[in-house]
């Protein structure tokens, strides 16, 4: 057994120390010590008391410990949390000058031909080169960033409401009016003769304009809409704070991967030449007369099988670097490879109980599902007020030019003329009665609100068992190190 059997199982304790890292606690360098993350400690209040047992239950051991109260997350974390970007340090915006040849491809670029997307180079890239180029070039993290931009804008939208609207409507901006017209009386005329006729003509111009200015000084969904529009942009920046710490765990995830492959087809290679070795040895021991015909056959049995292993390394390796190259956006014709030896990178020093709690206090995920209530909640109070009294003030001004002839007899003068009209007042508006919709869709929303409340609880448990999942693999992956570790240095 050779110190590299370890490493594997090395790699994975890096993994997990990683993830431990994403659920909010953050490690820090720390020179001497590895890395660590800031301790929280637990509240005195949460901590079971003991009870002390009755004269009737003295005999009987107690087998469920006793309730512990616990406070409600909406009275910890507020009924409508905050987006917090300093927890996280912010993501990188630009290449550094080394990278920029790496810089992803348009993001609507597709390629066409064979020579477009043959690997050109092999490019070694560092675990701090790999964290630059996902934040920058990951298009996952640019779509989640445009979705907190189009939250705020439609943030901005819903604010629009609390002022007023002004709008102007040119009805004839200007309009022509001509044609000619030709009408005989259908009277006889006394003496016997044709019936008299009249010929009119139409040449005119005509400019109208209509100003309206109206706000609305009473509506019952203005405030909820703009309350649920604030909290959806909330959850947008929460939501981005979640894919940022996702993508740096992947990007290290897949980084640690590469090297843990490389280690491998490393490994299979050594193997190889041993077992290529231990044959060669077998034939010259059977030809000498001192082995037996079953040794060369287990030594090339053993080739077959390091061969073997030696196949499937490199094909993890050829997979993982393909997969870094896509979490990376890389330019189609270059493909990453890892610079850098696995070694350590620290310690996770808090405990179970402390990394619960720091996991409860940063993860965005819940902060994300109190704000679900309260966006039901708003939807809720805007589906009442549809059918409450709705009250605005407006002013409307009306102005008209006009000039030429309408329907006059030929040879008459033509008339011009102007008119203004100022008109201003309130209007009033109340649905009585729309057959129960408002009722149901506020029942709706209520629902959804209680069933939001469940998926808070789902998500707390989920919480908590990821965050003992990693602590557990953690401890077992350190106790095999350790382990394989003493084996190595025994057989050495």
């Amino acid at each position: 057994l050779s110190l590299h059997d370890a490493l594997p199982i090395y790699s994975v304790a890096r993994v997990i120390r990683a993830w431990l890292a994403a659920v909010g606690a953050g490690l820090i360098p720390v020179a001497g010590s590895g890395l660590a993350a800031p301790r929280t400690p637990t509240p005195a209040a949460s901590e079971p008391q003991p009870v002390k047992p009755t004269s009737a239950a003295a005999s009987a051991p107690l087998i469920d410990p006793p309730p512990v109260p616990l406070p409600l997350a909406p009275q910890v974390k507020g009924p409508r949390p905050k987006s917090n970007p300093s927890v996280l340090p912010p993501a990188a915006t630009r290449l550094d000058p080394s990278l920029q040849r790496l810089a992803a491809p348009a993001t609507l670029a597709l390629p066409t031909k064979v020579e477009q997307v043959r690997i050109q180079e092999l490019r070694p890239l560092s675990l701090k080169d790999v964290e630059n180029l996902a934040e920058v070039n990951n298009p996952n993290l640019k779509a989640i960033a445009s979705q907190v931009d189009q939250a705020q804008s439609n943030l901005r939208a819903q604010l629009a409401a609390w002022y007023p609207t002004l709008n102007l409507n040119l009805s004839n901006f200007p309009a022509y009016t001509g044609g000619n017209q030709r009408s005989t009386q259908g009277t006889a005329q006394p003496n016997g003769g044709p019936s008299p006729q009249q010929y009119t003509y139409t040449s005119r111009w005509d400019l109208a304009a209509n100003l309206t200015a109206q706000w609305d000084v009473i509506n019952p969904q203005r405030v909820p809409q703009v309350s649920a529009a604030r909290d959806e942009f909330e959850k947008s920046k929460n939501q981005y704070l979640i894919a940022l710490r996702e993508l740096r765990l992947q990007s290290s995830q897949a980084y640690f991967q590469l090297q843990l492959s490389d280690d491998r087809v490393r490994i299979g290679q050594e193997s190889v030449r041993a077992s290529l070795v231990s044959l060669r040895d077998a034939r010259a021991r059977f030809q000498a007369g001192v082995a037996t015909k079953l040794e060369v056959l287990q030594a090339e049995t053993q080739l077959a099988r390091d061969q073997q292993l030696l196949t499937d390394s490199l094909n993890d390796q050829s997979v993982a670097r393909r997969d870094l190259a896509r979490l990376l956006d890389l330019p189609q014709n270059i493909t990453p490879t890892a610079k850098e030896p696995l070694r350590p990178i620290g310690l996770w020093t808090p405990s179970l109980q402390e990394s619960i709690v720091a996991a409860y206090a940063f993860r965005e995920e819940l902060d994300n599902a109190i704000l679900d209530i309260s966006v039901s909640n708003s939807q809720a109070n805007s589906a009442l007020g549809a059918v409450q009294p709705f009250m605005s003030v407006f002013a409307t001004w009306t102005g008209a030019r006009y000039d030429g002839n309408e329907q006059i007899i030929v040879d008459l003068p033509g008339t011009s003329g102007w008119a203004s009209e100022n008109s201003f007042g309130l209007n009033f508006r109340w649905n009585i009665f729309d057959g129960g919709a408002a009722r149901a869709q506020y029942r709706q929303s209520k629902q959804r609100a209680q069933e939001n409340s469940f998926r808070f609880s789902q998500t707390r448990d989920e919480v908590r068992f990821q965050v003992e999942q990693s602590f557990y693999n953690l401890g077992r992956a350190n106790r095999n190190i350790q382990t394989t570790s003493r084996e190595v240095l025994s057989r050495s």
